[in-house]
């Protein structure tokens, strides 16, 4: 006890004043990510996206000795056009489609009226009217905040684009000059930290980069099983639903069920109760497989989380950026556990320790990359040096005072 405190009220002050500062810190960071949330999510994509690209555009450059910009632009444009072909033929699927699933629809609700009235339930016909007849005063009563959606709609296409164009640039960026623009941010911490910061980043964007194949290849297991059992079946948007599939397929826990539900749905409007049935037990046997045979066995160590830490890390997500938080979620939170690892001497990549060809350059070339980078400012300084010296050979008046009298152009002599 000292000063009539005891010790264990004093432990638990000190790790009570050191817990808000961590909590105001968070509360910081996450209320500038929610500002600056177009820019955050731009980052966060183009970084994934990195992480694909950053092998191709290598090989293009070691194989096929394309320039570094050649090289870059490359890997963007053809990424470009693989998705605008997947685009292009979603569309053309859903104009094919869609017209002959609106007609379903309202066969459908004249189907389901029916079975209200005639069915089990008996329900009185005037009861029906009266419910669709309160389901249009509801939208009626509720214009305003549909015109107002619809506004708020319009400003999030706005964002969106800008958020492409954002995305499109910083990726360019990120495959032509990665590595550069890495050793800067380590050159902005302290000499003594650089090296386990350098190499802890390294290990962090291996897991990224192995967390985001693995990842799209699951997804594309689930969109071909799905998108073929409605095919087989005969519902239509199928290739929509697969590409549907294969976009929720990121978001853990919640995505493959919005996806499963929405073929379901498209199963029992167009084709009935029997074929919905089928085409759930479909979704769940791709869902089963992909669970219990995919994740377990290409995961690996790719993520190395605790189901409830990924079930806590998407809930997190989510309630602090919606579909968004949700996405990006399990790899940042996988991301962070592998560099906080490593920084308390747990590598979970020890073959990185001599591999040449790692991302970030090779081992021990860190400060030698850093060294390089001021060596290029020394040149621009010294080349701006040397045209000052040529000014002052060539009559230029303030030039030749300068250098005749030792003071700069502009000073009072």
């Amino acid at each position: 006890m000292q000063n009539g405190v005891p010790r264990t009220l004093r432990t638990a002050a000190g790790w009570s004043w050191r817990i808000l500062v961590v909590a105001a810190a968070l509360a910081i960071l996450i209320y500038l990510v929610i500002v600056f949330k177009t820019i955050v999510v731009a980052l966060l994509i183009a970084l994934l996206l990195a992480v694909l690209l950053e092998p191709v555009a290598t090989w293009l450059r070691r194989v096929l000795h394309f320039p570094r910009t050649l090289a870059a632009l490359t890997a963007l444009l053809g990424l470009i056009g693989v998705v605008g072909g997947l685009l292009v033929l979603a569309g053309r699927s859903i104009v094919d489609g869609f017209g002959a699933l609106a007609d379903r629809v309202g066969v459908a609700f004249d189907e389901a009226v029916d079975w209200l009235a005639d069915g089990p339930l008996a329900v009185d016909e005037a009861q029906i009217n009266e419910w669709i007849d309160q389901i249009g005063g509801q939208l009626e009563a509720n214009t305003g905040s549909l015109v107002s959606g619809v506004v708020g709609l319009t400003s999030s296409a706005t964002s969106a684009i800008t958020g492409a164009v954002l995305v499109v640039f910083v990726l360019f960026f990120f495959l032509k000059e990665g590595r550069r623009i890495w050793h800067w941010f380590v050159r902005l911490a302290p000499v003594v930290a650089r090296e386990r910061i350098h190499e802890a980043g390294i290990r962090g964007w291996m897991t990224l980069g192995g967390y985001t194949r693995t990842q799209i290849l699951v997804a594309f297991v689930d969109a071909v099983g799905i998108a073929a059992g409605a095919a087989i079946l005969g519902v239509p948007l199928a290739l929509p639903i697969g590409i549907l599939v294969f976009l929720f397929s990121f978001i853990p826990i919640v995505g493959a069920f919005i996806s499963g539900a929405v073929a379901v749905v498209v199963a029992l409007v167009d084709q009935g109760f029997v074929t919905a049935l089928i085409m759930l037990g479909i979704v769940l046997l791709v869902q089963q497989l992909e669970g219990n045979v995919l994740q377990p066995w290409l995961q690996g160590n790719a993520v190395s989380l605790h189901p409830i830490a990924i079930l806590l890390a998407v809930t997190a997500g989510a309630g602090i950026a919606g579909i968004l938080g949700a996405l990006f979620a399990v790899p940042v939170v996988a991301t962070i556990n592998t560099v906080v690892l490593y920084l308390y001497g747990h590598d979970k990549y020890p073959s990185l320790a001599t591999d040449w060809h790692r991302p970030g350059g090779p081992p021990g070339a860190l400060f030698a990359s850093i060294e390089h980078s001021y060596d290029h400012i020394a040149d621009r300084d010294k080349g701006a040096e040397d045209e000052d010296s040529d000014d002052a050979g060539t009559g230029d008046p303030d030039g030749a005072d300068a250098g005749r009298t030792g003071t700069t152009p502009g000073e009072s002599r």
